[in-house]
């Protein structure tokens, strides 16, 4: 399958439920979860700090140093499978990243409350692709205040591959819920292109 747009307004929202199949997708979760050095870091929120609800780890070029909420994350260095990765999504999307952004979410519990990714290094119309291995868990879309639309809930599977571009970080919050069903770890990978620190 392919990039197909969803219809969201003031927004640049594509999908491909099926950029990987399922035994690849099982075999990267398998792979990442296992080899990547995970960490839970403290993040500030409304002036305080509290551990991220997810585990994390940031890989990318050299200088892709990257901010936000309070943390300052240097990049690892590009795995061989990460590489490959980039390469796939870069050709799938016809964007250029130097960066990613791996979040393992191993329970319903752990989560990601809503926000944009806005920050200044990530430029004015920010491309992030977004891949999902593992569990399926519903991503959720509200408009920012002053945008006249209805929320979206758009369950992510195994293997899909979601690019957000244009004005999306500008007029869109995303988040990813707790959930009470039980769920098997869902691991993210959102590339993306930050201005570099030269």
């Amino acid at each position: 399958m392919s990039l197909h747009p969803l219809p969201l307004p003031a927004a640049e929202l594509l999908l491909d439920p099926a950029f990987l199949n399922r035994a690849e997708a099982g075999a990267l979760l398998t792979e990442l979860t296992r080899e990547v050095p995970w960490q839970q870091q403290p993040i500030r929120l409304f002036g305080r700090d509290i551990m991220q609800p997810r585990l994390t780890a940031w890989y990318g070029d050299p200088a892709a140093t990257y901010q936000y909420s309070g943390l300052r994350l240097e990049p690892l260095p590009w795995t061989a499978t990460l590489q490959q990765l980039r390469q796939r999504v870069e050709a799938a999307t016809g964007a250029r990243f130097n960066s990613v952004l791996l979040n393992l979410y191993r329970t319903g519990q752990d989560s990601m409350g809503y926000h944009a990714d806005d920050e200044p290094k990530l430029g004015p119309a920010p491309v992030i692709a977004s891949l999902t291995l593992g569990a399926t868990r519903t991503f959720r879309l509200k408009p920012r205040p002053g945008l006249d639309a209805g929320a979206l809930s758009l369950p992510l599977t195994s293997g899909s591959l979601l690019l957000m571009r244009g004005p999306t970080q500008q007029n869109w919050l995303h988040a990813l819920p707790k959930t009470a069903r039980p769920v098997g770890p869902r691991l993210n990978l959102t590339f993306r292109w930050v201005g570099l620190d030269l």
